[in-house]
């Protein structure tokens, strides 16, 4: 008899979770972004989100909750009622938090659930043509020459653009001195003026300078080569273990049903594949990295611990 009771209760609530999902959503849905507004992270996730809400029939309303190194806002979504209409839309940025932020008020990879990748951008390695390096190996050789002569821009500390840098730098054997500003626009200003000797940055935001010959392209920080700068090595092909991931993706709080996380996946990957969608996407420097929920969940909890190691290679200080 309990077997009897057991496989009707397992079909009860699979009936209720396909309900649930069926009628969701209901009402609008609420996306907070931990960025400031503009920044590739903002970007992206509104230019899915405007054309998806259309396809769920209610609005999704973005809010830029940035600071902290994205804590104050991911701390929003982790402590939400996990009904479906409360989502993060954050970067690779988020597998840093445990290692620099140990005390936030939330754990980052038991108190969200992946939903969809929005892709994977690179940052491209640049250099002022003044400095004379025609390949990365030139940059290399050139710091290997003159221990600690040599300095990286970043957008900040802590920033994709800084430990891709690291990770490169590394990698390769050789030290630089690192000059954190408060914007990637900045830091393109002083590699263009030679001040900076190199910068890790998004394609699609130095492309418009290496294409006037301001800057020149050397790498690719992605495990392959990118489709803006086919002609550009990536940095796995100079050196192993040089490379670093850097995608934007969605999340919703971990008990959030798995019926619900299921179709706003499908209907998100639906949306990319629009050609509008698809080719601002592309403009944009994101190439598609697709993933299940499932796949994401454990490329995160995979990537708080290579990129907490390469945090603390780094001498990343943890914010207590």
């Amino acid at each position: 008899m309990s077997r009897w009771l057991v496989a009707i209760f397992l079909v009860f609530v699979g009936c209720c979770g396909n309900a649930v999902a069926q009628t969701w959503p209901s009402k609008p849905i609420h996306a907070i972004v931990p960025f400031a507004a503009g920044s590739a992270t903002d970007v992206v996730p509104r230019s899915v989100l405007e054309p998806l809400s259309a396809r769920l029939g209610q609005p999704i309303v973005v809010e830029n909750r940035g600071g902290a190194g994205t804590t104050i806002g991911a701390a929003m979504v982790a402590k939400a009622e996990p009904d479906g209409y409360t989502l993060l839309a954050t970067s690779s940025a988020h597998t840093l938090v445990p290692t620099v932020y140990p005390n936030a008020a939330y754990d980052t990879a038991a108190d969200f659930a992946a939903v969809v990748s929005l892709g994977t951008s690179p940052n491209v390695l640049v250099v002022s043509p003044s400095k004379g390096f025609k390949t990365a190996l030139d940059l290399v050789a050139a710091a290997k020459a003159k221990p600690g002569s040599f300095n990286f821009a970043s957008a900040g500390v802590g920033t994709a653009t800084h430990l891709s840098a690291e990770r490169f730098r590394m990698a390769a054997g050789f030290t630089a001195v690192h000059i954190p500003f408060r914007g990637g626009a900045e830091a393109i200003t002083e590699v263009l003026s030679g001040r900076a000797d190199f910068l890790f940055t998004p394609v699609a935001i130095a492309l418009p300078q290496i294409r006037a010959g301001n800057l020149v392209a050397l790498a690719v920080s992605s495990p392959k080569r990118a489709a803006l700068l086919p002609d550009v090595p990536s940095v796995l092909e100079l050196f192993p273990n040089s490379d670093y991931p850097f995608w934007i993706g969605i999340f919703m709080p971990a008990k959030t049903p798995r019926d619900i996380v299921e179709k706003f996946h499908n209907e998100a990957v639906k949306t990319m594949q629009l050609p509008n969608v698809k080719e601002r996407l592309e403009t944009l420097g994101m190439e598609p990295m697709p993933l299940t929920p499932a796949a994401f969940d454990a490329q995160v909890r995979a990537e708080i611990g290579t990129t907490g190691a390469l945090a603390k290679a780094a001498g990343l200080k943890p914010n207590q």
